[in-house]
């Protein structure tokens, strides 16, 4: 089995994070978003991995050969960014006709993976939501099956939405299906979606079971990313001994990286920081701070700051891309 990871997508929502470094490689809870997927994969078993790069894609191979160096790794650019679907065509060549594990660079979802590896069938991972307007979504039978697929509905049948983890077994099948959407030029809100290429599927005949997705976070936005980064803390985050920094008090959880230099400080909760940042004199909650950056003087609460960023004077919400200078003093 395969895995494909599309990380093309630009990050408009997360501007002006996503000007200077790819979405999946946020930090999140001390890590980052390709690399609690990668990891997730990793352990069920999978070794080869088909990344889908575009925007600022050479720094989605340099993480990819930093930290995963033993990992069979491709990478498949995508200069041309018409959708999802668009995307995993792309990759039919690499696949060649093997199984495959799709999971949108954007998504972390815990559910049992084990158990999805282990079917014998295609599989797609869902989740009730409020409004399924945003997403594909998918009608179920009795018996777990879908029997409909539909991208972005204006008046959806189900709550059920498709997530962007997919187990396909027949590959071959769902690249021609793309194919034969993108040569009629079947888009679906002006892209080409992997929702109506299993749709496809669906009417020839290929069975497609769901599957529970117990918890999703949303990396889409700052402020679900910062809801995200708060709970996935609460699984990842190391004990913190305060006493490594001078006159600090932790809060847990919080997450803070290699070389940090602290001082005068209350951090947390729900805190990640990044390596090598220094922060004096100034209380942090609720955000998560990038690397190399200097917070001096400054109450920071729900917010998200990029590397490389110095910034000082009382605020209580920002949102500060990388390589920035602010005094709000």
């Amino acid at each position: 089995m395969k895995a494909i990871i599309p990380v093309a997508g630009p990050g408009t929502k997360l501007r002006p994070h996503s000007y200077t470094q790819p979405k999946a490689l946020i930090p999140l809870a001390g890590r980052s978003i390709l690399g609690i997927i990668i990891d997730q994969l990793q352990e069920a078993g999978i070794s080869e991995f088909i990344f889908v790069v575009g925007y600022l894609g050479e720094k989605i191979e340099d993480f990819v050969a930093q930290h995963y160096p033993g990992i069979n790794a491709h990478f498949l650019q995508q200069t041309d960014r018409q959708g999802v679907g668009h995307a995993v065509l792309l990759a039919r060549e690499q696949v060649a006709g093997d199984e495959i594990f799709i999971v949108l660079g954007d998504t972390i979802c815990e559910y049992d993976i084990k158990s999805v590896m282990d079917s014998s069938r295609s599989m797609i991972g869902l989740r009730k939501v409020d409004d399924p307007r945003d997403f594909g979504v998918a009608e179920v039978n009795e018996d777990g099956f879908i029997a409909r697929l539909v991208e972005k509905p204006q008046m959806p049948k189900s709550n059920l939405a498709l997530v962007g983890v997919y187990k396909i077994k027949e590959s071959e099948e769902l690249f021609r299906c793309l194919e034969n959407n993108i040569s009629h030029g079947l888009r679906a809100h002006g892209e080409y979606s992997i929702t109506d290429a299993l749709e496809c599927m669906i009417q020839q005949g290929i069975l497609l079971q769901s599957f529970k997705v117990d918890n999703w976070f949303d990396c889409g936005r700052k402020e679900t990313l910062l809801e995200s980064n708060a709970l996935l803390l609460k699984k990842f985050a190391p004990a913190i001994d305060a006493s490594a920094f001078v006159n600090t008090v932790i809060v847990p959880p919080v997450s803070i990286g290699a070389g940090c230099q602290i001082s005068n400080a209350v951090i947390g909760p729900d805190v990640t920081i990044g390596d090598h940042t220094r922060i004096d004199c100034s209380v942090v909650r609720n955000s998560i701070i990038g690397s190399y950056s200097h917070l001096h003087d400054i109450v920071v609460s729900d917010s998200l700051i990029g590397s490389d960023t110095d910034c000082k004077g009382e605020a209580r919400s920002l949102n500060i891309g990388d390589n920035a200078t602010i005094d709000l003093g």
